[in-house]
C-alpha cells in the first residue's frame, strides 16, 4: 500500500472509530432491542461526524441518549470535541453543565421531587459532576498542548529565519569585503594611471582631456562601488544614509561621459516621478549604451525619454557597427538585458530588444508614470 493510501486509511479509521464506539454503546446498552432509545444512540453516533466542525450539535443529539438511557459515550466524545475545538471555555463549561444534569436527573424529571440529601445523593452528584467535567478538562488540555506545540513550533520557525538571515548578512560582508578590496584596487590603479598621463603629457590637450575623462570616471565608480558595498553591508536597514542614486536629470552628464557619438532628447516629463522610476530610466540607458560600446564599435545612438500616451518611455537606438573599427575587447556578463527586463516587470512596466534593419538595434522600456508602484 502507497504511502497516501495508508494516510487516507487512518484518517477514515479516525473519523470512523468514535462513531463505532458510540453505536455499539447504544446496542449493548439497549441489547439490540428496537425501540426509541436505540434509534436515538444510533441517531447520537451518527451525530459525531459532526464533532470537528459543528460539536454543539453532535452534542445536542447525544444528550437525550444520556438522560434516557444512559448513553455515555456519543455526548462524551461531543464534550470533548467542544471543549477542543472552541477557543473560548465558555461552550465547553455549558456542555459540561448540561452533560452533568442529565446524568444526574432522575427519569421521569417528576421524580426528582423524591430526591434527598443522603449519601447516595452526594455520591450521586459527585459522580455525576465528575462524569462532566472529565471530558471537559480533557478537552480543555487537548487544546493547550496543541496551542503550546504551534508555539514551540512557530518559535522555532522564527529561530530558523533569524538564522538564515544571519548567515545571509555574512555572506554579505564577506561579499562586500571582497568586491571593495578586488575592484576598488584596479579602480584605483586606473585612476593614478590617469593622473600620470596628465602630468607626462602637458604639451597634448587631448591626450590630458581623455585621462581626465577617465580619473573622473573612476572616481565616480569608486562612489558608486563604496555605496553598493554599503547597501551589502547594511542587510536591510533603510534607515541609515546612502549615497543619491542617479536620476533622469543625470542623463545629460552620462552622455557626455559615454565616449560616443550619442544625441540625447528629453519630452516633457511629468513631476515629481518615483525614485525608482527615474533610477530604472538612467540604469537602462547606461546600460545600452555599454552594450554599444562593446557590441557595436564605431556606431553612433540616439536617447529618447519621454511620455507616451500617459507611461514614461526610454528608447536607445544605434546604427551599425563600424567594420573599420576594432572592438574594444570588453567583457560581456550576458545578464545586461535580462536584468533591465526584470527591473522593469518589477515596477510595474514592460521591456523589448530587438535588431533594427540595417544592423542596428533597439531598447525600449517603459514604466508608469505615477507616484505609488506596485509592493
Amino acid at each position: 500500500m502507497s504511502a497516501s493510501g495508508a494516510r487516507s486509511l487512518r484518517r477514515i479509521g479516525s473519523a470512523a472509530l468514535p462513531v463505532g464506539v458510540a453505536a455499539l454503546d447504544g446496542l449493548v446498552v439497549n441489547a439490540v432491542q428496537a425501540g426509541p432509545v436505540l434509534w436515538g444512540a444510533l441517531a447520537a453516533a451518527g451525530a459525531l461526524v459532526l464533532r470537528r466542525r459543528q460539536p454543539e450539535l453532535a452534542l445536542a443529539a447525544g444528550i437525550p441518549g444520556l438522560y434516557l438511557g444512559h448513553l455515555a459515550f456519543a455526548p462524551l466524545i461531543a464534550l470533548y470535541f467542544l471543549a477542543a475545538h472552541r477557543r473560548s471555555a465558555v461552550p465547553g463549561a455549558v456542555g459540561a453543565v448540561l452533560v452533568a444534569l442529565a446524568q444526574f436527573l432522575p427519569v421521569p424529571i417528576g421524580d426528582i421531587t423524591l430526591l434527598r440529601l443522603d449519601h447516595d445523593t452526594v455520591l450521586d452528584t459527585l459522580d455525576s459532576c465528575a462524569f462532566g467535567a472529565g471530558a471537559f478538562v480533557l478537552g480543555r488540555s487537548a487544546r493547550q498542548r496543541r496551542e503550546r506545540l504551534r508555539e514551540i513550533t512557530q518559535s522555532r520557525e522564527r529561530e530558523h529565519r533569524l538564522l538564515e538571515r544571519h548567515t545571509l548578512a555574512t555572506e554579505r560582508a564577506r561579499l562586500a569585503r571582497e568586491m571593495h578590496d578586488v575592484v576598488a584596487h584596479k579602480v584605483s590603479l586606473i585612476s593614478l594611471q590617469a593622473g600620470v598621463i596628465q602630468v607626462a603629457e602637458p604639451d597634448a590637450p587631448a591626450v590630458r582631456e581623455a585621462a581626465g575623462t577617465i580619473r573622473d570616471l573612476s572616481v565616480d565608480t569608486l562612489t558608486e562601488l563604496q555605496h553598493l558595498v554599503g547597501v551589502l553591508r547594511a542587510d536591510g536597514d533603510t534607515t541609515r544614509d546612502l549615497a543619491p542614486q542617479p536620476r533622469i536629470a543625470d542623463l545629460r552628464r552620462l552622455v557626455e561621459e559615454s565616449a560616443l557619438p550619442v544625441e540625447l532628447h528629453l519630452g516633457d516629463l511629468p513631476g515629481p516621478l518615483p525614485e525608482a522610476v527615474e533610477r530604472a530610466v538612467y540604469r537602462t540607458v547606461q546600460e545600452a549604451l555599454t552594450n554599444v560600446r562593446k557590441h557595436a564599435p564605431g556606431a553612433g545612438a540616439e536617447v529618447w525619454v519621454g511620455l507616451v500616451a500617459g507611461r514614461l518611455r526610454v528608447e536607445v537606438r544605434n546604427t551599425a557597427p563600424d567594420e573599420a573599427a576594432a572592438p574594444p575587447g570588453l567583457p560581456a556578463g550576458g545578464m545586461g538585458l535580462v536584468g533591465l527586463r526584470e527591473r522593469a516587470h518589477l515596477l510595474g512596466g514592460s521591456f523589448a530588444s530587438a535588431r533594427l534593419p540595417g544592423g542596428g538595434f533597439l531598447v525600449r522600456a517603459e514604466f508608469p508614470a505615477r507616484t505609488s508602484l506596485p509592493g
